[in-house]
């Protein structure tokens, strides 16, 4: 099968070198412009482009997929599916009516729950237990296509971010292979996603990234390994901004102030939320390296009774 593959972030990238290893061949990758990262604006490649690159694939990069001379790209390269991967663009209707086996895409969650931009985040935010990935066939809705297969993925409680991003990405990379080699045998299963189940899943601001002490220990637990590695949860002390990668709810209930260091020790420090205490065990000063709060306390004097904005 002829497939051209569409996808920017590093989620994308195993389902691109899976590809490469399957029996069927990549025309052409097709991700986002390079960008400007890091305190010296270097512009550098998507992950899916140095994947590419490394595969030796022809590749098309463009910031609007909606212009004629995408389509064009794509029409060249004549795919019988193109495969959508963590893109970042909306897809146009020309493009998913253009292969004859149309255009299917992998999600990071149990659709219909969870559809756009930000689903692994926000399900680790509302506490979720239970994941996974779906693959479907897309239509000019977000998400909203019909259902293929899909794979279950437990959360455990310690997880982040950035582990639980990862085993999701294998997760759908091999899932991704099985829905094409159904695809090819022509006997596809396909399912309506049932409306009343939906929710989504926006993409992160700068409010979403600012812990609220008044929230549970609970809440703010999962706010944090949301947000681990990137962006990181922020919260400030003495007019200092800190990132928090990593916390333990210590209990949920406490008598301190809302904000307030109720302890310190060797390991890190306590802090008291609106609904039980919290112990933060990893942090980043502005400017700073992300380090353990017991090599962080060492260069900062904070106390029991110091107080974090709310």
């Amino acid at each position: 099968m002829k497939i051209v593959f569409m996808g920017t972030s590093d989620f994308a990238v195993p389902s691109l070198t899976r590809l490469v290893a399957s029996p069927h061949e990549v025309a052409g990758v097709i991700t986002q412009p390079d960008r400007k990262k890091g305190r010296g604006k270097e512009l550098l490649p998507t992950p899916v482009k140095k994947a590419a690159l490394h595969c030796s694939l022809p590749i098309y990069q463009t910031s609007n997929i909606k212009s004629s001379e995408a389509f064009d790209c794509i029409k060249k390269w004549a795919p019988d599916l193109i495969v959508v991967v963590s893109y970042g663009q909306i897809i146009p209707p020309d493009i998913l009516g253009y292969p004859e086996l149309g255009c299917i895409n992998v999600h990071a969650s149990l659709l219909p729950k969870y559809r756009g931009p930000a689903p692994i985040q926000r399900a680790l935010m509302a506490g979720e237990r239970i994941t996974g990935v779906t693959t479907m066939f897309m239509d000019e809705g977000v998400d909203t296509g019909d259902i293929i297969m899909q794979k279950t993925v437990a959360v455990r409680e310690d997880m982040d971010c950035g582990e639980l991003a990862g085993i999701l990405a294998e997760e759908g990379a091999e899932l991704l292979i099985k829905t094409i080699d159904i695809l090819g045998k022509g006997d596809v299963p396909r399912r309506k996603q049932d409306e009343r189940e939906a929710s989504y899943a926006p993409l992160l601001t700068r409010k979403d990234e600012q812990i609220n002490w008044s929230d549970s220990a609970v809440s703010i637990f999962n706010k944090i390994r949301a947000l681990s590695p990137v962006p990181g949860a922020y919260s400030s002390v003495d007019g200092i901004q800190i990132k928090i990668f990593k916390s333990r709810i210590v209990s949920q209930t406490g008598s301190g102030v809302i904000a307030e260091v109720v302890d310190v020790s060797d390991k890190g420090f306590v802090v008291q939320t609106g609904e039980g205490v919290l112990e933060v065990l990893e942090v980043q000063r502005e400017g700073k390296r992300r380090m353990l709060s017991s090599d962080f306390l060492k260069g900062f004097n904070l106390r029991p009774g110091d107080m974090f904005d709310r």
